[in-house]
């Protein structure tokens, strides 16, 4: 009997266990300041996001101000004291580097996902209303909140694909 009781516990606890949908793609349209979480080709999840100061144009070289722009891969993540969590983007990639490289500049890099400096969400207006900004260095940030579901959702090693 206790052994029935056991085991239609665990049926019945994984049965209502919530399962978190994993994303095997992400892409950035920089236009609509949208990121969008894809799995099996579908859109699952999309977040609005502030860019690079300098918004418009693909990132070519360090302290441009802008977000970069093609395929990479999110490959580490960090816990972040200034934008609590923080995943890495793979830029730059050969091509970039080589651009660069041609005006004897540095292509940059650093760039990442990421919340919003730990000081606003102490902010009676919450984190929400520096997002209808651009500010950020290039990095894509996007709310805490946003920033959670994102961290666990998407594994290292995920494709990113930026667009203008």
């Amino acid at each position: 009997m206790i052994k029935t009781l056991f085991l239609l516990s665990f049926l019945l606890s994984s049965l209502f266990a919530e399962t978190i949908m994993l994303a095997d793609r992400v892409i950035l349209k920089k236009s609509t300041r949208m990121l969008y979480l894809y799995s099996g080709g579908e859109v699952f999840s999309r977040y609005h996001v502030s860019l690079g100061k300098e918004a418009i144009g693909a990132k070519n070289f360090e302290g441009d101000m802008r977000t970069p722009e093609g395929t990479y891969r999110l490959d580490w993540r960090q816990l972040s004291q200034r934008y609590n969590k923080s995943i890495h983007i793979s830029y730059p990639n050969e091509k970039d580097k080589a651009y660069a490289k041609k005006f004897g500049l540095s292509a940059g890099g650093m760039i990442m996902i990421h919340g919003t400096p730990t000081s606003w969400s102490l902010s009676p207006l919450g984190d929400w209303l520096p997002m209808l900004l651009d500010w950020t260095e290039g990095c894509i940030a996007m709310s805490n909140d946003d920033m959670e579901e994102v961290w666990d959702r998407v594994l290292d090693g995920t494709p990113i694909t930026i667009v203008p």
